[in-house]
């Protein structure tokens, strides 16, 4: 597998989840098991197995993170352009419809997440939008039909 490209927000934010997954939460699991063991016979009991199931998503999940920061590299942004739609941009845009007001911050895979509006660059907006300036319009295939976004800023 290749490299990842994160922000240092992204790095940053998933060096703190990875800290919180090896520490507290797996403090937390070990107390679930050495609880669900006390019961008395394992093979009944559903409070280990549901123990033994967190326990196995963590570590799972600080797999992947780990793997993730081994493969990261942090985005140069003084080396980016500044007026594109680029990988780190925060991109303002009016819905040409609705006149509705969006702003997407264009990033990688590992680091989006919709909640914040941070969408990955790969995803149906995100390609869209991508390389684009400020004034372009930009249609975009979405699984409910068509979109046309004028974007009408773009930071950093």
């Amino acid at each position: 597998m290749g490299y990842v490209t994160l922000t240092r927000e992204g790095r940053d934010k998933l060096v703190s989840e990875l800290e919180l997954l090896k520490g507290a939460k797996r403090r937390e699991v070990a107390k679930a098991l050495s609880e669900a063991r006390a019961h008395g016979d394992l093979s009944e009991n559903a409070e280990y197995d549901a123990a033994k199931e967190a326990q196995a998503h963590n570590e799972k999940k600080i797999s992947e993170i780990e793997d993730i920061l081994i493969r990261a590299r942090i985005m140069d942004e003084s080396v980016i352009a500044s007026d594109e739609a680029l990988l780190g941009a925060k991109v303002k845009v009016m819905d040409k419809e609705t006149l509705e007001e969006f702003v997407y911050m264009l990033v990688s895979e590992e680091e989006s997440d919709f909640s914040e509006n941070k969408i990955s660059f790969t995803s149906p907006v995100g390609k869209a939008l991508l390389g684009h300036k400020v004034g372009d319009v930009v249609e975009i295939s979405v699984p409910a039909g068509t979109i046309n976004y004028e974007i009408t800023k773009i930071s950093r």
